[in-house]
């Protein structure tokens, strides 16, 4: 089993470690009983979906609900989702940010444009952004969309 840490600031919420570098993975096998450093493993899909309900996209509760499921999808650990909801004429909209233990998924939508971008970045073997990208997409059902993929691993 592999753990995986979690810091804020310079207080270790995971008791499995004792300090991680920025640029190493730090993590315990506990049958071996030592600590090993691996290579970030950094997977980041993100895209901008088109022609989506606006009704939809105004929903804030439905919008965390989707990033919520989409995190469990993607195999990560949800820390804490935030949203906020702005009304101002065209810039109206929803930003749900899903902070998980392998980094984020961020949804932004314009319902006026019809229009909402996807931000799922993890990091780890693990993780599976590319089926939260996915279900994102299968729920919000957008007429055209674009998917970019970016290896952002440190090997």
């Amino acid at each position: 089993m592999v753990y995986y840490v979690k810091y804020l600031g310079e207080r270790v919420l995971n008791a499995h470690h004792s300090r991680v570098s920025a640029h190493k993975a730090m993590y315990t096998i506990p049958q071996l009983g030592h600590e090993r450093v691996a290579g970030v493993v950094g997977k980041h899909i993100y895209g901008n979906l088109y022609d989506i309900d606006p009704n939809i996209l105004k929903d804030e509760d439905f919008l965390r609900s989707l990033v919520i499921k989409a995190a469990e999808i993607a195999n990560v650990h949800l820390v804490e989702v935030r949203s906020w909801r702005f009304v101002n004429g065209d810039k109206e909209g929803v930003s749900v940010i899903a902070l998980v233990v392998e980094s984020h998924i961020a949804l932004h939508t314009w319902p006026v444009y019809r229009f909402a971008t996807v931000d799922v970045y993890t990091c780890g073997d693990h993780s599976m952004p590319d089926k939260a990208f996915n279900y994102i997409i299968s729920v919000l059902k957008p007429r055209r969309y674009t998917i970019n993929y970016s290896d952002r691993s440190s090997d």
